[in-house]
């Protein structure tokens, strides 16, 4: 209430009320004016009660009908809007309870109106439910009205409405029960005497009851009155109503208040007055109908059941049962009558399965049936209600079986079976549907003369969870699924069966506590909620009496239908659970009635269950106690004695299948007994009963099984007993059993029957009891045992192995006397029969025997000792063809002995194990087998590492025996290996079968065991004495070798296509001969590694030096093997052995130009083997020296003659792979061998390494051996598909890693000869022939052999079509040529003055190859090769001159200078046109070069010509005056003559003709000539380039003259002047007569250009004119004379 009377709240609640009174006045203002006058008043009232009183709410509630006023006439107007705010007021009063009774008759008269009106039908509804839920001011009249006003909106038209109202008026039934109870409640504490009521019901009040409990009497008096469709007293103005309506009204009402009516007389009296008769008068429909029955036959129509009613009103008797069993006990009994009267089968199907379900509701309150028992069944003259209940529902499962169900109409028969076996018939042929072997899910059902019916899952045990009494929303009977009514009814059985044991047990167990002060463990702990106050033990024992009574009762009234029942769907259950279940019920009530001391019913029972395992047959002969045969039909079913399916249908006959009559001895007897009970062997050889040996078919009943183990058990202490037998009848025993055996072997040959496994099972049974004499009967006992093993019959084999496999295991584990571990005899006497089964062929048999050998390596393995070899010869005796699940057995043990027993073995098994590990690497069945066990292997060689001393001191002294033994019988020692010690001789062994795994046929075994075979020689190589590394090279590394080569070099190129599955096999793998290829590789980088690392180790050997010429001659043959792969992996073998590859550190790099990088993958890590991470140290002195050997710098040698020879060896070798590998084919086709750059490269960068070690001896035959071969491998061409790799593109100038290699063999060489001796410096200039031709490849690339090359350039564009053949490419030798050119100048420098260098006229050969492409000039193939051949020659000249000079006497340079002459005349005026794009920028970067030449002419020539020869200087003067003259070419354009003429050039000819020509100090006449030439030949220019211009001025008219005949004309004047100049300043008499006459010969000619229209050309012209005037003397007759 402090919600809705604080002050805040209150205050709130007069802002609403006068806001919506102010609301409704504005609404009304028009329309409605009387309502705005009430609502303003209203508010004025309002105000006045809040300002008068201090508790307003009750002020408010004594004056609403005032307040309440205004809204009652706002809802008159029947204004939608304002109805709606009205209503919204009231209810906001009426929330706060301040609403009076009177105003609250007004509310509901109002409501009332707009009901009849149909006004605002759901806000109606909403304030009927508040103004009765709020208060309980609404009694009475004003209630009635209230329900009826709902119960009217529940039949109006609208759905929604009708939804509503229905849930209001459930609702207000409720709230109206509700306050009875809170009014009992309040009133609990006055006791009122109780008034006797009498019968009289037309009365409208009961006087004697309290308001709210008059009320709710009203209203289900009414409600009673309304479903039997009379007139309500109470509820006037009631229209219609609907029976089904009513009886959920009413059966809500006794459900949820039943105290109610147990606590007053009156509601008491309506329920046998009222509620009974109805509901008996309703049944009655269901009652008369009978399914099937023509309504001709009765007079009047008989009125059919109804499912929606018959439904409810079993929910309602359910309720009564269930609530009011104590007030209605005659009623209660008639209804449990028609309950069980609706199971009869002429009723409906629907009908039959809610009566069931109602049924299945009492059945799981066993107090209520105990009630029942104790009401009805025990009184005289009364229905036997209990009883008839358990017989119904067994009649009605009877009747379920013997009708087909038809259903419904709709229901097919067999609904939801026919998934499991099509129809019913097809039931009668399937054998038994507990299903074959677990195909199909088959699902669970009761079978009985050919009807079948599913067992549904319906309910949890021990609830009542009905689904069709729950359908409430149903108006046709819905559609029964088959076999649904029978699970019900089957789940009523059980949980009947549990409610009654339990509530029994519980009380039993409840009187004996209490009978006892000791607690009985046996009893059953009693409920504590039944437990009841006990006041004496006299009570007590009369109130056992009664209730061992009601017990009694109830079992003797029960077990009759239970038994029936049960065991009707016993025979008909072919689900293991349902049978179960039954059993289970069916022992329970035995167990129950033991209990009560009930015999007969006790003995029913377990007959019962005994019937149950017995054949039905049989069971009838049985209990007729005749001895009648069994059925005539003779079944035999396959090993199987005891069979039990439902009996009902034909093909499930249970059968006895009789063993064959045996002679009847004892054995045989009990050899009988066995089968017929189908007793199977178990571990151990005890007799079980054969569940599960045979899957489904062979379940015996669940009662029988509980009875086997005892038989089985006494025929087992039977066996047991043989023990205290003494030696000689145990042998009897022992033989009688083997000639059983051997019966019983005989009858099983060829015949599928199954076979009699007594005799077996007997024997494995008396030797385990046997174990501690087991000596004297083993041999006998295994034999046998083998014999069966070797039988063809697989189930006799499967038990002969399982029998000898226990023995041996027992037998092993057994504790001896003297222990195992000191009777070897005894413990191999165990093991042979192991051995021996090695040689039975049958798989099974040796999956069993290898499983025997894992239990005993698992069990044992730490003790089998002697035991080993027989061990480790049973997993070695696996071959390939015995498939993989042997072979994988067998792995496993061997994979346990190597991870686990290593150690516990004696070392002369290590071989064994050696051997073994390697036969499993050999098999072909499984690869991952043979990959494992190449790593069982290297696990095995780790552990001799780690164990060396401990296994070499054992095998010594077993060897020390050995050879001992052999002494004494005079024969000689033979193992493998002989001389080496054993302990060597293991690991050779080890070696050697690696070594065989290395030529497996299969790659990857091939590869493993090779890195396997490797590692282990390099990490635990050092073990070995050091005469044993003989035969490790000779007998395992070269063998190993030989193989592998002559296997490569045989294997199939043809393409495989995958390999094995969908693996896609790489293309570098795809024929067998590239992955031979790939062994080759790895074997040989093996065996080079080893001899790299341990040549300390080797070469004190004696033949050492054989050995190396082998290897070396393996690496030859793989190097020239045609295949890339092998030969480049050669060739890194080839560096190892050499060790090149030897890590360097940073300070020790080899001193290589920087450019060049030698690419060689490091093949091997540091060379000592500690990649493992141990020290491998000896005693011995080669331990020492390991010790001090590291791997980066070359061990000492003592020897260094015999070194020398290995070196040469090499070098030899590295020749021979070198001149095979770069000749030319002779032939050329798609098909011929190219080697790969790789490869080349690989070749060549061996040379500076080898060249070190040989250089000492390195001859000028070896150099020129060298040039042809490097000169080779840069010829050879690449494949137009490689050559983007090797080559960036044809415009960089890049070296390739080949000729980078090359350049760097020579660099060594030179750097090599530079240091060396006198006799090595005569090997210059061959190596600058070397340098030089290759120059040449720069304007004439090599040819290799016939082969077509294509230039790079072109082959780019073969690359679009990918799939043409790869051509040939000549590599881009430019780069190439250019740095060797560098090379030729560096080195020039270096030794131009060197005598060799001199003698052999090096110069020449330099300026004859710079000649080519000098000459060729703009037609060379770069542009850069011609620059780089003046620089060079410019260079080469700055050097070579002063030496020439020299060495001018000598004559040596004779023939150098008409070459250079003729190189300067090719290139100053070639023959070759410059390209047309040239621009002019490169015109003049030419010309300037041009230029330079000439300057070197100026400088480096001219000056010296004394020291020159004559014809030369003339050569070069004339090749100057050519080039002073313009050679103009009459086909230029004006445009380009500007450019072309090389102005510069002939400017600078010109320049240095004019510095020749005169010269002040002449010393010697030599320096004299040169002068006279030049001055004589410039002359000659000038008057010809004047006679030119004077001609071509005369022709042009008016046209200038070119630019460039201009500049020279002006620039021949002005020459003129400067020498005139020049001649004057000079002594007279060094200037000859001659030459004057020369120059006054010009005047003349300069006369004649003055006509010229140049006016710069006239400027020079008077500068040339003006020096004349010296030459003008008078007249005289000397100088005429001179003139003459």
């Amino acid at each position: 209430m402090s919600g809705t009377s604080s002050p805040e709240a209150v205050k709130k609640l007069l802002e609403n009320m006068q806001g919506d009174l102010r609301g409704l006045s504005l609404e009304c203002r028009k329309k409605f004016p009387p309502v705005k006058e009430a609502a303003e008043s209203g508010i004025i009232k309002v105000k006045t009660i809040a300002a008068r009183n201090t508790d307003i709410l009750a002020a408010l509630k004594e004056n609403s009908s005032e307040v309440v006023q205004p809204f009652l006439m706002g809802c008159g107007t029947k204004e939608p809007k304002i109805t709606q705010l009205c209503l919204a007021a009231i209810q906001r009063l009426m929330s706060h309870e301040v609403v009076s009774e009177a105003a609250a008759g007004n509310i509901i008269n109002m409501l009332w109106q707009l009901m009849e009106n149909s006004l605002e039908e759901l806000k109606l509804l909403q304030t009927v439910l508040v103004l009765l839920t709020t208060n309980t001011v609404v009694h009475d009249e004003a209630l009635s009205k209230a329900i009826v006003l709902c119960f009217r909106l529940h039949f109006t038209k609208d759905n929604i409405t009708n939804n509503t109202a229905a849930a209001t008026v459930r609702q207000v039934v409720t709230v109206v029960f509700e306050r009875v109870v809170a009014e009992d409640e309040r009133y609990k504490d006055t006791i009122d005497q109780p008034v006797a009521v009498q019968g009289n019901s037309n009365r409208r009040s009961v006087s004697t009851l309290k308001p709210c409990a008059k009320d709710a009497y009203m209203l289900f008096q009414d409600l009673c009155q309304l479903v039997n469709a009379d007139a309500p007293y109470w509820l006037v103005g009631m229209t219609e109503m609907t029976r089904t309506f009513g009886l959920e009204l009413l059966e809500s009402v006794l459900n949820d208040f039943p105290q109610v009516f147990l606590q007053h007389q009156e509601f008491s009296f309506l329920l046998k007055e009222r509620v009974c008769p109805l509901v008996i008068k309703l049944f009655s429909p269901n009652i008369k109908f009978r399914q099937g029955s023509s309504t001709s036959s009765s007079p009047a129509p008989v009125e059919k059941p109804y499912f929606p009613i018959c439904m409810r009103l079993l929910r309602v008797v359910s309720v009564l049962i269930k609530q009011f069993y104590s007030l209605l006990v005659t009623e209660c009994e008639i209804f449990l009558s028609l309950l069980v009267k609706f199971l009869d089968a002429d009723k409906p199907q629907w009908l039959r399965a809610v009566a069931v379900e109602s049924i299945h509701r009492l059945c799981v309150q066993p107090q209520l049936l105990r009630s029942f028992c104790q009401s009805y069944d025990m009184k005289q003259h009364s229905t036997k209600v209990f009883r008839d209940i358990v017989n119904a529902l067994g009649s009605f499962i009877q009747s379920l079986f013997l009708v087909p169900s038809t259903g419904n109409a709709s229901a097919t028969p067999n609904q939801t079976g026919s998934n499991a076996s099509g129809n019913t018939g097809s039931a009668q042929t399937s054998p038994g549907v507990l299903g074959m072997g677990g195909g199909a899910t088959v699902l669970p059902a009761f079978e009985y003369r050919g009807t079948w019916i599913p067992i549904l899952n319906v309910t949890v045990q021990g609830s009542a969870k009905a689904t069709y009494l729950e359908m409430l929303d149903k108006v046709e009977p819905p559609t029964i699924p088959e076999g649904y009514a029978m699970s019900v009814a089957f789940h009523c059985l059980l949980d009947l069966v549990r409610g009654i044991t339990t509530m029994i047990e519980g009380e039993l167990g409840e009187a004996k506590t209490v009978s006892q002060t000791t607690t009985d463990t046996t009893s059953l702990p009693a409920q504590s909620s039944e437990q009841q106050d006990l006041q004496s033990a006299s009570d007590q024992s009369e109130k056992e009496l009664v209730s061992r009574a009601v017990w009694e009762e109830m079992v003797n009234a029960c077990w009759c239908g239970l038994l029936a029942a049960l065991s009707l769907l016993l025979d008909a259950s072919t689900d293991e659970a349902a049978t179960e279940n039954i059993l289970k019920a069916e022992l329970t009530m035995a167990a129950l009635c033991g209990r009560l001391g009930l015999v007969t019913s006790r003995d029913a029972f377990i007959t019962a269950i005994c019937k149950g395992s017995l054949p039905p047959h049989y069971a009838l002969t049985v209990l007729n106690s005749t001895t009648a045969a069994l059925s005539s039909k003779s079944y035999s079913i396959q090993g199987q004695n005891v069979q039990m399916i439902s009996p009902s249908s034909e093909s499930h006959q249970q059968v006895v299948a009789v063993g064959q009559p045996l002679a009847l001895q004892p054995q045989g007897t009990v050899m009988h007994l066995v089968w017929i009970l189908g007793l199977k062997p178990g571990v151990g050889g005890a007799l079980k009963p054969g569940r599960a040996v045979e899957g489904p078919s062979t379940v015996l009943t669940t009662a029988v099984m509980t009875d086997l183990p005892v038989i089985s058990n006494i025929l087992s202490r039977l066996f047991e007993s043989s023990q205290y037998l003494d030696d000689v009848s145990l042998h009897h025993l022992i033989n009688a059993l083997c000639s059983l055996s051997l019966e019983a072997m005989d009858m099983a040959y060829g015949n599928n029957k199954e076979p009699s496994l007594f005799a077996v099972a007997k024997l494995l049974e008396t030797g385990l009891v046997n174990m501690h004499r087991i000596e004297i009967l083993w041999r006998p006992l295994t034999g046998h045992l083998l014999e069966v093993c070797q039988h063809p019959n697989s189930r006799m084999r499967e038990w002969g192995a399982e029998a000898l496999t226990s023995l041996i295991k027992a037998g092993l584990t057994f504790s001896h006397d003297p222990p195992l571990s000191q009777n070897q005899r005894l413990q191999l006497l165990l093991l042979n029969p192991l051995k021996e089964l090695s040689n039975i062929s049958h798989p099974d048999i040796r999956i069993k025997q290898l499983e025997c050998v894992l239990q005993i390596l698992q069990s044992q393995g730490d003790s089998l000792g002697p035991g080993w070899p027989l061990v480790l010869g049973v997993m070695g005796a696996i071959r390939s063809d015995q498939g993989e699940s042997l072979i994988r057995t067998a792995f496993q043990c061997l994979q346990l002995v190597v991870t686990d027993f290593l150690p516990t073995m004696p070392c002369t098994c290590l071989q064994i194990v050696v051997e073994v590990a390697g036969s499993f690497g050999l098999h072909n069945q499984e690869l991952n087998i043979s990959l494992t066990s190449i790593g069982l292997l290297w696990n095995i060689s780790d552990y001799f590492f780690q164990r060396g001393e401990i296994i070499e001191k054992e095998l010594n002294k077993e060897e020390a025996v050995l050879q001992k033994q052999a002494e004494e019988k005079g024969v000689v020692l033979n193992r493998p290996f002989h001389p080496a010690p054993p302990f060597d001789c293991l690991w050779l062994c080890l070696y050697a079968k690696l070594g065989e795994l290395c030529v497996d046929p299969r790659p990857a075994v091939r590869k493993s065991a090779g890195q396997t075979l490797f590692s282990t020689i390099g990490a635990h190589g050092t073990l070995l004495q050091h005469s044993t590394w003989h035969t490790v090279i000779w007998k395992v590394l070269f063998h190993l070798l030989d193989r592998v080569r002559e296997s490569s070099t045989t294997a199939d190129k043809e393409k495989i296509e995958s390999g094995g599955g969908n693996i896609l096999i790489h293309h570098s793998r795809d024929t067998a001969e590239k992955q031979w290829a790939e062994t080759w590789v790895l074997t040989l980088a093996g065996v080079a590694r080893i001899f790299n690392t341990r040549r300390y180790l080797l070469q004190p050997l004696g033949d050492f030096s054989q050995a190396w010429d082998v290897l070396l001659d393996h690496i030859q043959s793989a190097a020239l093997s045609k295949n890339n792969e092998v030969s480049l992996a050669a060739l890194k073998s080839f560096q190892e052995i050499l060790q090149i590859v030897s890590p360097v550190r940073e300070s020790e790099k080899p001193d290589t130009p920087p450019a060049i990088n030698v690419s060689v993958p490091v093949v091997v890590g540091t060379t000592t083997a500690t990649s493992l991470g141990r020290s491998f140290m000896r005693t011995d002195s080669i331990g020492e020296r390991l010790g001090r050997y590291s791997g980066s710098e070359p061990p000492v040698i003592t020897d260094e003659i015999e070194d020398l020879n290995l070196w040469w060896a090499a070098w030899n070798s590295w020749y021979r792979i070198g001149s095979e590998s770069t000749r030319p084919p002779i032939t050329c086709d798609k098909l011929t061998f190219i080697p790969s750059q790789p490869f080349l490269t690989a070749l060549i960068q061996i040379f500076p390494a080898l060249y070190q070690h040989i250089k000492t001896g390195f001859s000028m035959d070896d150099l020129q051996k060298l040039g042809v071969i490097l000169h080779g491998a840069v010829s050879v061409p690449i494949s137009s598909d490689a050559s983007p790799f090797i080559l960036p593109s044809y415009t960089e100038a890049v070296l390739t890693s080949l000729q980078e290699a090359v350049l760097t063999a020579l660099d060594v060489l030179q750097k090599a000869i530079c240091v060396g001796s006198e006799s090595m410096q005569i090997m210059y200039p061959a190596i600058f022939d070397q340098l030089l031709a290759f120059v040449e490849f720069s304007c004439k690339p090599p040819q290799y052999g016939q082969l077509e090359t294509k230039h790079i350039a072109n082959a780019k564009y073969n690359q679009i079509q990918l799939f043409a053949p790869a051509e040939w490419v000549a590599l881009n030798y430019v780069p190439f040529a250019e740095r060797s050119l560098e090379v030729v100048v560096d080195l020039y420098q270096k030794t131009a003055c060197h005598k060799a260098v001199v003698t052999e006229k090096v110069l020449q050969n330099i300026i004859k190859t710079l000649r080519i492409p000098l000459s060729l000039k703009y037609s060379c193939p770069s542009e850069s090769t011609w620059k780089l051949a003046v620089s060079s020659l410019l260079k080469v000249l700055s050097i070579g001159l002063p030496v020439a000079r020299q060495h001018a006497s000598s004559g040596k340079f004779d023939s150098m200078w008409p070459e250079l002459a003729n190189t300067f005349e090719d290139f100053l005026f070639t023959k070759s046109t410059p390209p047309d794009n040239l621009s002019i920028q490169e015109f003049q970067k030419n010309e300037s070069i041009d230029v330079e030449v000439v300057q070197l002419i100026s400088t480096e020539i001219l000056p010296y010509a004394n020291f020159i020869p004559k014809e030369f200087v003339g050569q070069i003067m004339t090749m100057l005056n050519k080039g002073s003259i313009h050679s103009q070419s009459s086909s230029f354009t004006e445009a380009e003559i500007d450019i072309r003429m090389r102005e510069e050039f002939s400017k600078v000819c010109f320049e240095t003709l004019l510095q020749f020509s005169f010269s002040n100090k002449v010393t010697t006449p030599q320096e004299g000539y040169i002068s006279r030439m030049a001055l004589s030949v410039l002359l000659k220019r000038s008057q010809d380039v004047l006679h030119r211009y004077i001609e071509d001025e005369r022709l042009s008219g008016k046209c200038p003259l070119p630019r460039q005949q201009v500049t020279e004309i002006i620039f021949v004047l002005k020459a003129v002047s400067t020498l005139i100049d020049s001649l004057k300043k000079t002594q007279p008499e060094n200037v000859d007569a001659n030459t004057w006459a020369q120059v006054i010969a010009l005047y003349p000619t300069l006369v004649e250009c003055i006509t010229c229209s140049s006016s710069e050309v006239c400027s020079a012209l008077k500068e040339a004119l003006v020096p004349f005037k010296d030459f003008m003397h008078p007249p005289a007759s000397k100088v005429q004379n001179g003139e003459s």
